[in-house]
């Protein structure tokens, strides 16, 4: 049904997330987190959107992803039936995959990175997904984007695609949130929003709103770039 990522970067102090399936909504169901909390993704072929924010609540209060997984999955008796990947604030990562999830459904992990799936064509839809993005150069989640092509590239959801998703955050900057969530070719669409929401106006526009290191920052758009930005938000 799905491949998801999560990630840290050391260098920048992000955390970045991407997911892709053959069905609907991918963003809304799988993929969670905050700066302050860390990620998860809860996906399977009956998924728990609490196992997401439970393991995040639990991070954010100092529980290691390990030991996080272990609370919220040891207590849920259709376990077995989804799947768990977490990344907690120190980048330290840990997953489950319930022993009826539909095959090939596995994972794989490497520093401050993991990658989890069900439903793959194979087990190297896995493979290609995390050597894709250590080997992949650029911003986080540019690395990212060219994991889940990676993992397309290799056969990904056995089904198909049908929607995508991408989520950054960062105690220095805004969230990144982008979803596509029902289209013939979301891989592509995703990546036309990426551009689209890391260029021009709007994204000089985010670097004027608040962030957790700068909770107060209301630094106006100069007159020529609201203009600008009005413009742009008002074509068709």
């Amino acid at each position: 049904m799905t491949i998801s990522i999560l990630a840290y970067d050391e260098k920048t102090g992000a955390y970045g997330s991407a997911a892709m399936t053959g069905s609907l909504c991918v963003g809304a169901w799988v993929l969670r987190g905050d700066a302050e909390s860390g990620l998860s993704a809860s996906q399977g072929s009956l998924p728990s959107t609490l196992w997401g924010t439970q393991t995040l609540d639990l991070m954010r209060s100092g529980v290691s992803a390990e030991d996080a997984v272990n609370a919220v999955t040891t207590r849920d008796s259709g376990r077995n039936h989804r799947q768990l990947a977490v990344l907690d604030p120190a980048g330290h990562t840990a997953g489950f995959t319930g022993a009826e999830s539909i095959p090939v459904a596995d994972a794989r992990s490497a520093r401050h990175v993991i990658v989890s799936g069900n439903l793959l064509t194979s087990k190297a839809v896995l493979d290609r997904c995390i050597e894709g993005y250590l080997k992949a150069e650029g911003s986080l989640d540019q690395r990212l984007l060219t994991a889940l092509h990676a993992a397309a590239d290799a056969g990904g959801d056995s089904r198909g695609l049908l929607s995508a998703a991408l989520l950054i955050f960062s105690r220095k900057s805004a969230p990144l949130s982008l979803r596509i969530d029902h289209a013939s070719d979301p891989l592509a669409d995703l990546n036309a929003l990426h551009c689209k929401a890391t260029s021009g106006a709007y994204a000089e526009w985010t670097k004027l709103v608040p962030t957790l290191d700068d909770p107060e920052r209301a630094a106006p758009l100069p007159e020529e770039k609201r203009l600008d930005a009005h413009a742009r938000s008002t074509q068709p």
